[in-house]
């Protein structure tokens, strides 16, 4: 890809972004992308560690996890890093009574926080669940409150299934901070403490670690902040376009996951 392999030395741990890179997901479960399981395998084969770093708000961190593993991937639920156990965190911590507007299926993260007489609204990609109505009632809570708190399980504009680009999260987060006058905490990614919270569970330093993902807002310029080195996949999401972004550079381009884990291989 005309870029040198210099970006791919001295590395001991992969942050891994999940849909685009491991697979497109879709109303079937989703696809992997060809030689993505066997790059999971040759990672850990090579002694290197992994951790995936993912904004996946429609599901439990187990039955996402069950997902991946029927597609192949050998994955264990300590290896994810999600927002929704993150934002349960700081809500215990903060003393924050939640308004969910998330996916259904991510309901049972939030079954030990208090959500009686809402203080703050916790906003995930609830899909078909962003119905006006929904949206509306997530608006009134906001607006209502003295302080108004919105949390928002990562900002993406889009994402990529089987079908087309579907809508994310941070289009609905801007609506409502855009309503409200206010500004949204992100819990994900490209947020910097999730990012830290994912390395520390890989247990290794940034400058040993390299983000692949296929978002070059979230996954690139967010692991770039860091200090960890990134690269852009040419799956999932990724338009050619993105390789003209004015902010973000990714260290290298790789056609897919496969590709970069060769090369990383190769500098061991």
């Amino acid at each position: 890809s005309g870029s040198g392999s210099g970006w791919a030395r001295a590395v001991r741990g992969l942050l891994l972004d999940v849909s685009g890179v491991l697979y497109d997901s879709g109303a079937d479960g989703g696809v992997p992308i060809a030689g993505s399981a066997e790059a999971v395998r040759r990672i850990k084969a090579a002694g290197l560690k992994l951790q995936l770093c993912t904004n996946e708000t429609q599901a439990t961190r187990e039955n996402f996890v069950r997902k991946l593993r029927a597609m192949g991937f050998d994955i264990s639920v300590a290896e994810v890093t999600a927002p929704a156990p993150a934002a349960c965190r700081l809500l215990k911590e903060r003393g924050l009574r939640p308004h969910l507007l998330v996916h259904d299926g991510l309901i049972p993260e939030f079954a030990e926080i208090d959500k009686t007489n809402p203080n703050c609204v916790v906003l995930g990609d609830a899909a078909e669940n962003f119905t006006y109505a929904n949206l509306n009632e997530a608006f009134r809570f906001l607006i209502g409150m003295e302080k108004p708190v919105l949390i928002s399980l990562g900002k993406g504009r889009y994402y990529k299934e089987t079908d087309g680009l579907k809508l994310d999260v941070g289009a609905y987060m801007k609506a409502l901070e855009y309503a409200c006058d206010i500004q949204a905490e992100v819990v994900g990614k490209p947020a910097k403490r999730f990012f830290e919270s994912a390395l520390a569970e890989l247990g290794v330093p940034p400058e040993q670690a390299v983000m692949i993902g296929d978002d070059i807002v979230s996954d690139v310029g967010g692991a770039q902040q860091c200090g960890m080195r990134a690269l852009q996949v040419r799956t999932g999401k990724y338009r050619p376009s993105d390789e003209n972004h004015p902010e973000v550079k990714p260290d290298a381009y790789v056609n897919n996951l496969a590709e970069a884990v060769d090369i990383i291989l190769q500098q061991l």
